[in-house]
């Protein structure tokens, strides 16, 4: 049977990545975006030239018809899901909390943590032993944030993925009777377009000295691990947590 995987938010970083290199071992890819999909269509088109197989779907996570219409497209198109990578998030401008207004703080957790809860439940309603599916996995893309609170910059989405954390714990165990394995990654500082969002394109320059390792990582790093997390030598891994962060 065929492998399909949706990955969210793959029309760049960390989620582009993962889709290309999920085709390389054999998935079919479900390309989401939320708007760039000239960048979307690109990440496709190379999985198909390569011969793999891939679409690009336009969705916004935070939006519960989108989230339908993106899973159904899916079966539609790439047949029976099998696994899913929640890695759509933003974040906006380094800000400090005091100065943060409220729709700021939800436009963060519609996309973080909502957007994740409504596209894991799409999932288990496919994958679930209990709903006649053959299981299959789920990693959430958290992030070293979680842990360390982004004071300054970003508290709002370290509260989202902190959020993101508990979740995965919390599915994990709920489903996984049901031949459904959830995990997490939780990428440090990483070179992605996603720090232009908070307005310091050099963010992880200015504090990879602060690394164990005095390097940032690379989106291939993570997908590295999001792709362990998915395959079968993970079979006996869920709730759990990889830290890709070079030791911080």
């Amino acid at each position: 049977m065929t492998q399909v995987v949706i990955i969210t938010g793959a029309s760049r970083g960390i989620g582009a990545a993962t889709a290309l290199l999920a085709a390389q071992r054999g998935y079919a890819v479900c390309v989401n975006y939320r708007k760039d999909v000239e960048a979307a269509e690109r990440v496709a088109t190379k999985i198909k030239t390569a011969g793999g197989q891939a679409i690009a779907v336009a969705a916004n996570v935070a939006i519960e018809s989108d989230v339908m219409r993106l899973f159904e497209t899916c079966d539609k198109e790439l047949g029976p899901l099998t696994a899913l990578v929640n890695n759509a998030g933003i974040l906006e401008t380094q800000m400090r909390i005091a100065d943060m207004d409220v729709s700021r703080v939800q436009r963060i957790f519609a996309t973080n943590v909502i957007g994740s809860f409504l596209c894991a439940r799409e999932a288990v309603k496919r994958m679930s032993t209990k709903h006649g599916g053959n299981g299959g996995a789920i990693v959430n893309v958290s992030s070293g944030a979680a842990r360390l609170g982004s004071p300054g910059e970003y508290v709002d989405y370290a509260a989202s993925k902190g959020a993101i954390d508990t979740f995965t714990i919390g599915l994990a165990r709920e489903v996984a009777e049901e031949n459904i394995r959830v995990n997490a990654v939780r990428p440090g500082f990483i070179y992605t377009e996603m720090h232009v969002s908070g307005g310091e394109p050099e963010r992880v320059n200015r504090l990879k000295a602060l690394v164990p390792m005095k390097r940032g990582g690379t989106a291939d790093e993570v997908a590295k691990a999001i792709l362990w997390l998915l395959s079968t030598e993970a079979s006996y891994t869920t709730g759990s947590f990889i830290d890709v962060s070079g030791g911080k």
